[in-house]
């Protein structure tokens, strides 16, 4: 998924326990893997330097200016639409937490394919091992148009848990 969707998943869950911000923030990091799970699109990293499969030493080149910004954009949307969605279900600081926590998991393969140490070896084979076989690499405009619906209906469930 992109880190858009892990960031509104992340801030639902966390607005669930916001008098456990730890418990919260520590489902919010858990709910990526089973996330990852539902087949999904993602859309590809063409520097060698970012993707988690290669991990070689940084190059400042297209590849990676053109990666750093997909990714930004989508983190910063995620933040965004988190706080959009969820801001009267609590404070800032929680609900930015909450994706954060969520999104983490994808940049910390990027820490592993340059530092091959436990506990980002266990963490990373987890990973790869909870993502979902069955990617939707050729078909982006079915990929993009199940997130959005995916996070219309984690948004609309979160809100109608309200009452």
């Amino acid at each position: 998924m992109t880190l858009t969707a892990h960031a509104v998943v992340g801030a639902a869950v966390i607005t669930l326990l916001p008098a456990h911000p730890v418990l919260g923030i520590s489902l919010a990091f858990c709910s990526h893997f089973l996330v990852d799970a539902i087949p999904h699109w993602d859309y590809p990293i063409s520097s060698r330097s970012v993707n988690p499969s290669f991990g070689e030493k940084m190059r400042m080149d297209r590849a990676l200016f053109l990666d750093a910004a997909r990714i930004g954009c989508d983190g910063l949307l995620g933040f965004t639409l988190a706080l959009l969605f969820f801001h009267s279900l609590g404070p800032a600081w929680l609900i930015t937490a909450g994706a954060a926590a969520a999104m983490l998991p994808d940049p910390l393969q990027f820490v592993y394919a340059h530092f091959k140490h436990e506990p980002l070896v266990s963490l990373q084979c987890f990973h790869l091992w909870m993502h979902t076989k069955k990617e939707l690499k050729k078909q982006p405009a079915l990929g993009v148009a199940s997130q959005l619906l995916f996070i219309f209906i984690v948004v609309s469930l979160r809100l109608l848990a309200i009452h």
